[in-house]
């Protein structure tokens, strides 16, 4: 599929993304990118819309951007090739962890765990957004899927979003929003 906007003309790949193929792991990656967005919300100075909180798409899955903290600054990515959660401050002191099939509280732990052998202290408040039912991060043992195959399909869908959103509002002259994902 080709999409033309004046003079940029991209193509689009679609990979399929059956719902009950990925609907496990969807729900899983939804609390995961929504810890991430929370510790994002809780450290980086405020923003109109909450832009602080959204993650960016990257050519290897999604990012925080630059969040400050203290005196150095600290990246947080969930790289969909390597299926990898990465955390890049800016002293160099880079850790990864796996993405697996684990619970939502054994992320939230790790994460904070890992955040907290670097020197980056930060609290959040752990109760989702936008999910009926809503269970606490770190009470939530229920939803542990992680299918690499349909996580990666569904970044590779955001790319190609993030692709034409792009073009479109390249033509825009007006102020306009980066393409982001909350």
């Amino acid at each position: 599929m080709a999409v033309s906007h004046q003079s940029t003309s991209i193509d689009i790949v679609w990979p399929s993304l059956p719902l009950a193929a990925w609907q496990d792991t969807y729900a899983t990656l939804h609390l995961w990118t929504q810890i991430i967005g929370k510790i994002r919300l809780a450290l980086a100075p405020k923003l109109n819309r909450w832009w602080q909180s959204t993650l960016y798409v990257t050519p290897r899955g999604l990012t925080t951007a630059a969040i400050p903290c203290g005196t150095r600054n600290f990246q947080i990515s969930f790289d969909f090739l390597d299926h990898q959660l990465q955390i890049d401050p800016s002293d160099g002191i880079t850790k990864r962890i796996a993405l697996t099939p684990r619970s939502v509280a054994d992320f939230y732990q790790m994460v904070l765990t890992t955040l907290s052998d670097i020197g980056i202290e930060v609290q959040i408040w752990t109760m989702p957004q936008e999910v009926s039912e809503p269970i606490p991060f770190d009470q939530d043992y229920q939803h542990a899927a992680y299918d690499p195959e349909y996580a990666q399909r569904f970044w590779q869908i955001l790319v190609q979003v993030d692709r034409i959103m792009t073009v479109f509002r390249s033509q825009f002259v007006g102020k306009s929003s980066p393409v982001h994902f909350f």
